[in-house]
């Protein structure tokens, strides 16, 4: 962390797998008074008409991506990515760093001497966000436990175990993580579990 503003605040990088509950948390702490910051809403900004990464994104994978309305089609741009490593390494080359900026500018903006938290799917899978976080909290659950979210969500039991396989695993996220939060219990298990995390921050 560089800056006088920064040196006062926590940031945390906040983690977990599809239907671990990661959001339910970042909710949570958001009403203890954390500044969360969204991160995969960032991904899609950063793409958006006037966004950071809006004219390479069009010119790395053409104008064929661009609707009528000036906005980039994101299930045409993600049925090129998803099928090939390269052409995905290649936008992520691009949007992350815009990513990186806008975490950048969240962070500063937030009020001093305040938990920021970094809610970010990918923390573990990329650099996204690296070097911008003090700490990292994962947030997991058991398998099954997971499925039957993601059930209630309308989505497939193998469409669900494809999305894991795509992720890190529990052991790859926990060996970077310093805190963990298991929300495999009811919420007030995870209130607790939260409550205590805030308590450890010095909150």
């Amino acid at each position: 962390m560089s800056g006088d503003a920064r040196a006062a605040s926590t940031v945390i990088g906040l983690t977990g797998g599809i239907g671990s509950g990661k959001s339910t948390v970042a909710a949570m702490l958001a009403g203890l008074g954390a500044y969360v910051v969204d991160c995969d809403a960032l991904g899609r900004q950063v793409i958006e008409p006037h966004g950071r990464a809006y004219r390479r994104v069009i010119e790395r994978f053409g104008p064929g991506i661009v609707r009528d309305d000036g906005h980039i089609d994101r299930p045409a741009l993600a049925a090129i990515v998803f099928a090939d490593e390269a052409e995905l390494a290649a936008l992520n080359a691009i949007s992350h760093p815009a990513i990186d900026a806008e975490i950048a500018e969240r962070i500063a903006a937030a009020p001093a001497d305040s938990v920021v938290v970094l809610d970010m799917a990918v923390l573990v899978e990329t650099d996204l966000g690296a070097g911008q976080y003090d700490i990292v909290v994962v947030v997991e659950a058991p398998l099954e436990v997971r499925l039957a979210r993601l059930a209630q969500r309308g989505m497939t039991e193998d469409d669900a175990r494809a999305r894991m396989a795509a992720q890190a695993t529990d052991d790859q996220r926990r060996a970077v993580a310093d805190y963990v939060i298991d929300n495999g219990g009811d919420l007030e298990w995870l209130r607790e579990q939260v409550a205590a995390l805030w308590q450890t921050l010095g909150r």
